[in-house]
């Protein structure tokens, strides 16, 4: 069966299930995007290695990562490969001295991998088919790079930290960090940014 090559759109909290979270994967080369719902702890997971943020603990998925580093296993894709009863499923393809090896993965798992590898991320036309949503231009609301769907009306609206200084949201990032609130972090580092931009 022929691949189709997706890259991740937005991660954002679920509409339907309201204590989960949403990651949106869209193909590379068509309009079609595919919306899986996942976890807190896996969405938080996604979020940490796509914001490049290095927590003071290793998260799960990072020691996994190293532990495949450490061994020599290179995590060459991720496909998700299933669709049963409304449940996604996926494979880590990893190599090793020339042989190839697929590993039963949970999806969230398996892009939260991807992310930190930099792994393609893969699925198949019937998954499309059956569960991807076709958006057009004036469907999506594209705020700095993510895509927010047109039933939420705007993007979600940021904790305010426009009345704090710079030393001040430091300190703030370090103790959220602290505290492993890395979607909270996030936030704050971003405002960081912003004044750094305006101030250059």
């Amino acid at each position: 069966m022929k691949k189709i090559d997706l890259e991740i759109v937005a991660l954002s909290h679920s509409v339907t299930q309201s204590h989960n979270y949403a990651v949106v994967l869209a193909e590379v080369v068509g309009n079609r995007r595919l919306p899986i719902v996942i976890g807190g702890f896996e969405a938080q997971a996604i979020a940490v290695a796509m914001e490049r943020m290095i927590p003071n603990r290793p998260l799960t998925h990072d020691l996994f990562r190293n532990t495949l580093d450490t061994f020599d296993i290179e995590l060459k894709e991720v496909i998700i490969n299933n669709l049963l009863d409304g449940i996604f499923y996926a494979q880590l393809v990893c190599t090793k001295d020339g042989e190839e090896y697929a590993i039963d993965s949970r999806t969230s798992d398996a892009i939260a991998m991807a992310v930190r590898f930099k792994s393609p991320i893969y699925t198949f036309d019937f998954i499309m088919e059956q569960a991807g949503v076709i958006l057009d231009e004036e469907d999506d609301k594209i705020k700095d790079g993510k895509v927010f769907a047109s039933d939420s009306k705007s993007p979600p609206k940021p904790d305010s930290y426009d009345n704090y200084s710079v030393k001040a949201l430091n300190q703030m990032l370090d103790e959220v960090l602290e505290s492993e609130d890395y979607e909270k972090a996030a936030k704050i580092r971003d405002e960081i940014n912003k004044r750094k931009e305006s101030d250059s």
